[in-house]
């Protein structure tokens, strides 16, 4: 699965007001619920997943990276959400660099292949220098998805 198969300009924002992974995740949520890729009164409940998969390790993967997600009964398709802070973030990384790029994805109950295989891809995509590089001086959500949907899955 590519990355630009789960977002949209809509499930972007240019530049985050969290500071730390716990204000990330609940803005990226709400970044869903506005974009209506998940319904407002679930709101809590899936940020509570998310948070409750990120409390057992961080998802900060170094590279000024952090991919929280989760799996959950109540929602029908993957959705993701991307979140990008120009000064970066506490997110407890592997590194222990900030991060200033936050990929937030969520995958149904029941579809483990599938939890893996987009996280994989998503990995190896935030793994190129050049890649981030341009997610970082892209100037709007258009265009942090422009960059996004040109980059080939995995490579």
């Amino acid at each position: 699965m590519h990355l630009a198969d789960i977002l949209s300009s809509a499930q972007i924002i240019p530049e985050m007001r969290a500071t730390n992974r716990w204000e990330a995740i609940d803005e990226l949520v709400e970044q869903l619920v506005a974009a209506g890729r998940v319904p407002a009164e679930h709101r809590q409940d899936i940020a509570a997943v998310v948070k409750k998969r990120e409390q057992s390790m961080s998802t900060g993967i170094g590279f000024g990276v952090g991919i929280p997600h989760a799996v959950s009964d109540l929602i029908s398709e993957v959705v993701g959400v991307l979140g990008r802070s120009s000064s970066g973030m506490q997110f407890e990384a592997l590194d222990n660099q900030p991060v200033k790029l936050v990929i937030l994805f969520l995958v149904p109950q029941g579809q483990f292949q599938k939890h893996l295989h987009t996280l994989s891809n998503i990995a190896k995509n935030l793994h190129n220098a050049d890649f981030r590089n341009a997610l970082a001086t892209a100037p709007d959500a258009e265009a942090i998805y422009r960059v996004i949907a040109s980059m080939k899955p995995g490579k």
